[in-house]
């Protein structure tokens, strides 16, 4: 059983090292997790302890660390083997978004470890059923939506499959504030969860508005941070209604969303950034053009945010975090 009370009592796997990767086995180091992180490239993942000390000295310098980089370090090891996690009793799987490589990893980690350890996927929309589909014990696979960066955000999405047990739920539920998150769990499964199926409304619209002509990406991105952005961290959209009047948003929603889109196709703006091989920030061309230069320093700045916003965030920790509506059985 998972001690909540203690991260050093609870060996746990990271599969897969990308950059999310990293940043998860981060997070729980810095919660006191033995940690073993899983390659398939030892030769290219040479330089992964390295990286992941750099996010710990960074949490360090933000006092998001009890104690020095080097000395958590040693509870981190990296291999290729599987066998070498058959001690761990969370197993989080961090791959390439594809059903049939998630759930031949899932598997493989499953014939290692315990038949209590749990086993969770990070994944952004796919259904967490189709994850536990030929597993020997489903009812220990979850989804757990992390967000980036891991290791500073407070934001998780915890995921039942059709299979998944109560049990599973509740232990990752109850450890998930050790590792600094206030999570949400869902009730039922849908492909998306939360955030991504709010996000992706909000982004099809943003599209819709360039694509018609109505404005340009720079007005859409302008007008998002200046409104949205700027009460977000603060409250959900149902507080923000309750704070600002719920009445008059009834008003509106009657005449605005039936003119709202509706597309089920990608987006022409969209289509056309991708098909011209635009990657965004990582080969300088998306919906905005960057240099190397200007590319390293938007991510310095959007890391620098994140401490700020979360610093921010923490000073209202008294009312942030402690949702009851008034639907809650």
């Amino acid at each position: 059983m998972v001690n909540t009370q203690n991260g050093e009592s609870v060996p746990v796997a990271v599969i897969g090292l990308g950059l999310m990767g990293r940043s998860i086995a981060a997070c729980l180091l810095a919660a006191g997790h033995r940690v073993t992180g899983v390659t398939d490239d030892m030769a290219a993942s040479a330089s992964t302890p390295q990286k992941i000390e750099q996010l710990l000295i960074e949490m360090s310098e933000e006092k998001l660390l009890r104690e020095p980089a080097a000395g958590v370090m040693h509870r981190f090891q990296m291999t290729s083997n599987l066998k070498e996690i058959a001690d761990s009793e969370i197993v989080f799987e961090s791959v390439t978004e594809d059903l049939v490589l998630k759930r031949e990893l899932l598997q493989s980690a499953e014939r290692v470890v315990s038949s209590t350890c749990i086993l969770a996927s990070n994944t952004s929309a796919l259904p967490v059923s189709l994850l536990q589909e030929g597993a020997i014990h489903p009812e220990r696979i979850l989804g757990i939506h992390w967000d980036e960066p891991a290791h500073v955000t407070r934001f998780m999405e915890i995921i039942p499959g059709g299979a998944t047990s109560r049990e599973s739920l509740d232990r990752i539920t109850q450890i998930a504030p050790l590792w600094g998150k206030e999570p949400s769990t869902l009730r039922k499964e849908i492909r998306g969860f939360i955030t991504n199926r709010i996000s992706y409304a909000m982004f099809r619209e943003a599209c819709y508005l360039v694509d018609s002509g109505v404005c340009t990406v720079e007005d859409v991105d302008r007008s998002m941070r200046n409104d949205v952005g700027w009460w977000i961290p603060f409250a959900g959209p149902f507080r923000y209604m309750d704070l600002m009047g719920v009445e008059a948003y009834h008003r509106v929603m009657r005449d605005l969303l039936p003119d709202l889109s509706t597309e089920k196709e990608i987006p022409k703006l969209m289509r056309d950034v991708v098909e011209s091989g635009g990657r965004g920030i990582s080969n300088g061309r998306g919906f905005y053009q960057y240099t190397k230069e200007e590319a390293n320093a938007w991510e310095a700045r959007f890391m620098e945010f994140n401490y700020k916003i979360r610093r921010l965030t923490a000073e209202y920790a008294d009312v942030l975090g402690k949702e009851k509506s008034s639907n809650d059985a």
